[in-house]
């Protein structure tokens, strides 16, 4: 008996550590369970509809409301230029002289025609004249002057023709005068005194700049958040959209705004997208034919639903938000929104209405049924601070 209690003892004080160690894991545990219950507070946001106005840049080229080639009408040299690159010229200007002395020539021939023309139409006349009252005294036939009659008509005749033929030659001469067709701006001139030119050369260009179009391409998506209502023609809608702006190639704002005026006949199916113009005066004459620039048009939606990028996430493509439930739960949620979007805010156009509520942040700690303690967002304008509103 004394032998087989001795034996028992050491292995009572073997347990007794583990029995502790095993109690220690069981109060962790414990612990770990009691901190994964708890409830936390996350911020939340009710959903409420604003007035918003969304604005949309479209990369646009620059063309002036007339630009004008300037070419020759007739073959010559270059005889003088009278302007300058990038001057400002009126209807009617003298731009160019061309050195085409034929046409002199053809002007002083028609002259000398019209001289001996008159001359003969005179002599013609006087004959008429003299054998008129012979007739009338019967001293000679009425066929004398018939044929002085036929003659003098001859001579008229004649006279016509050379007066057509000088006008012909005062218009070809006229033509080496070249003017400018209206009130614009010079272009390059890629010619200079001394060049042989024809009537397939082109001079340089005159551009009427005191409006300017700006051409720009929507998709056909674009087009239909542009164009809300239905009763009317897209051309019709785009006419009746608010001003539009001009954004410059250094980033400055234009000073004058815009309106949209006419639009392509059909979307290109290559692209799917459609031309559309915009117009904007130009009275400084600031912004010249062939630049570029970004048309931005502004979209008023009434009753948007405006929610900060920051509180939903993507997955696959697509975007989801964490609805806040009646009992406290979050669920996952998706969401469809406007391609156009202003700042950090989307336009949801399906999945959330007035009243819902989501969760605005912690997004990484949620999961669908993880129970929160909503803490609405006291300070709303906080919230949309930046967000272009009415």
């Amino acid at each position: 008996m004394f032998t087989m209690n001795k034996m028992i003892k050491p292995v009572s004080l073997l347990a007794i550590p583990f029995l502790l160690f095993l109690s220690s894991c069981g109060d962790e545990k414990k612990s770990q369970n009691q901190a994964g219950n708890q409830v936390l507070d996350y911020k939340t946001l009710s959903i409420s509809p604003r007035k918003v106005v969304l604005e949309t840049n479209y990369p646009a080229t620059i063309e002036g409301e007339q630009d004008v080639e300037i070419r020759p009408k007739v073959d010559g040299f270059i005889e003088r230029i009278y302007i300058d690159e990038g001057a400002t010229v009126k209807k009617g200007q003298i731009l160019f002289a061309i050195n085409a002395p034929q046409y002199t020539q053809e002007v002083n021939t028609g002259q000398a025609a019209i001289n001996i023309a008159e001359a003969n139409v005179k002599a013609a006349q006087m004959d008429v004249d003299k054998i008129r009252p012979l007739v009338e005294k019967n001293i000679i036939s009425k066929y004398e002057l018939e044929s002085a009659e036929y003659n003098l008509q001859s001579k008229k005749a004649q006279l016509s023709q050379a007066k057509a033929t000088l006008s012909n030659a005062s218009t070809n001469l006229s033509y080496t005068r070249i003017t400018s067709p209206v009130n614009g701006v010079v272009g390059s001139l890629p010619f200079k005194i001394g060049s042989l030119v024809n009537s397939t050369t082109t001079l340089t260009t005159v551009s009427n700049i005191s409006r300017v179009y700006a051409y720009f391409s929507v998709n056909e998506k674009q087009l239909l958040e542009l164009t809300i209502s239905s009763k009317n023609s897209i051309q019709d809608q785009l006419s009746s959209l608010p001003p539009v702006s001009l954004l410059l190639a250094n980033n400055s704002l234009f000073d004058q705004q815009g309106k949209i005026e006419a639009t392509g006949g059909a979307i290109n199916s290559a692209t799917g997208s459609i031309r559309v113009r915009a117009t904007f005066p130009n009275p400084n004459k600031t912004v010249r034919s062939g630049s570029s620039g970004v048309v931005v048009i502004p979209l008023t939606i009434d009753d948007a639903i405006v929610i900060p990028q920051k509180v939903t996430y993507e997955i696959q493509g697509k975007r989801f938000v964490y609805l806040v439930n009646s009992d406290s739960t979050v669920s996952s949620h998706p969401i469809s929104v406007m391609d156009n979007h202003e700042g950090n805010f989307y336009v949801v156009t399906e999945g959330l209405k007035k009243g819902d509520k989501i969760a605005m942040e912690g997004l990484s700690t949620l999961r669908d049924g993880t129970l929160i303690k909503p803490k609405e967002v006291s300070n709303i304008d906080s919230v949309y601070q930046g967000l272009n509103q009415k």
